[in-house]
């Protein structure tokens, strides 16, 4: 497949490629080198993104629901408001990456890397997030109503004003985390 004149393959080196509001939808692309692409507005929807290393990555409004993504390199990458729900995020590492008011519902991020991650006001309903790394992670206002957190690290992540309902914390490392006291119905801690 050729888009704007760059092969889309699994493997394919596409750093710094412009892929805006490209569709991609289906695309393997697993292995992929896309550090520093803008994927703005991109449709990547089911497409096999595992392993892809998006370092830098521009992916601003991008549908990604489906992808698979684990193990994928997402550190550094701009996902503010893009569209992830129900992809595949096993171990994949979101190291300060941008996901603010993104849409992760039902996503799989178990084991994922979220240190320092921006997640302010993002909705991660239902999610996945057993054992992932969310130490300094900024979740203010954040919807995680029903998400499953056993085993997570949350030490110093900021919680203030996040929606927790029926969300389960058991056995998830608190430790200096910001979290306000407010109507978290249902909340398993133990």
């Amino acid at each position: 497949m050729i888009i704007n004149e760059y092969e889309i393959k699994p493997g394919a080196d596409l750093r710094g490629a412009d892929l805006k509001c490209a569709d991609l939808r289906g695309a393997g692309l697993s292995g992929a080198d896309l550090r520093g692409a803008d994927l703005e507005c991109a449709d990547l929807e089911d497409a096999k993104l595992n392993s892809a290393d998006f370092r830098g990555a521009d992916l601003e409004y991008a549908s990604l629901e489906g992808a698979d993504l684990k193990c994928a390199d997402l550190g550094g990458a701009n996902l503010k408001s893009a569209g992830l729900s129900g992809a595949k995020l096993q171990g994949a590492d979101l190291k300060c990456a941008d996901l603010e008011d993104a849409a992760l519902n039902s996503a799989d991020l178990e084991g994922a890397k979220l240190n320092s991650a921006n997640l302010e006001g993002a909705c991660l309903y239902g999610a996945n997030l057993k054992s992932a790394d969310l130490r300094g992670a900024d979740l203010r206002g954040a919807d995680l109503k029903c998400a499953k957190l056993q085993g997570a690290d949350l030490e110093g992540a900021n919680l203030r004003g996040a929606i927790l309902w029926s969300a389960n914390l058991r056995g998830a490392n608190l430790k200096g985390t910001i979290l306000e006291d407010k109507d978290q119905r249902g909340l398993f801690l133990n």
